[in-house]
């Protein structure tokens, strides 16, 4: 799988098929794939080169266009899979690691006071539901489901479903089996 790229793992996602740059570029009628395509082109350039600036400049339309507030800054790891077109807000300093799924309407944020400030953290395998809310300096372990409205200021272990508002932590071995598919 090393000899793909991380757009090409992106796409695996959704269709668990490896794709041909052709076939990427013909699946960006859906916009969920539309935005990754740019984000991830936009990623791969350096902010003041040319194509930096021009991949910016398409990726601010798209960002108003979708509703997606996700930065190039971002660091999102592959797989990276966007369930549903709505908005979004990733805060640039955020850390998203491998086949990570999020629904719309999912706030990603900092806290600028108290035990937790500073930017969330999230390891791979992590699967977000609609209106989530993470903010803060903290931890999300690796295969963790965080529910539909769930609001979560605080680190969650691994292997772990979190429910509710304010949330509170499961303790689950196979929390996102079935929900995180075509996993890289």
């Amino acid at each position: 799988m090393s000899n793909y790229s991380t757009l090409q793992k992106d796409f695996y996602r959704e269709s668990g098929k490896w794709l041909s740059k052709f076939e990427i570029w013909a699946k960006c009628v859906n916009p969920n794939l539309h935005f990754i395509y740019i984000l991830r082109k936009t990623q791969h350039y350096k902010k003041k080169s040319v194509m930096g600036m021009f991949w910016r400049m398409v990726l601010r339309h798209h960002q108003i266009k979708y509703g997606y507030q996700i930065y190039p800054e971002t660091e999102i790891g592959e797989g990276f899979y966007l369930g549903h077109w709505g908005s979004l807000v990733i805060n640039p300093k955020a850390k998203i690691g491998k086949n990570c799924n999020i629904a719309q309407g999912v706030t990603i944020g900092q806290q600028n006071r108290g035990k937790y400030e500073g930017f969330p953290v999230i390891d791979d395998e992590v699967w977000i539901g609609t209106n989530a809310v993470i903010v803060g300096g903290v931890h999300i372990g690796s295969n963790v489901l965080i529910a539909p409205n769930s609001y979560v200021n605080f680190d969650v272990p691994a292997n772990s479903v979190v429910m509710g508002n304010p949330g509170k932590i499961y303790p689950k071995e196979d929390a996102t089996e079935g929900y995180i598919n075509h996993k890289i």
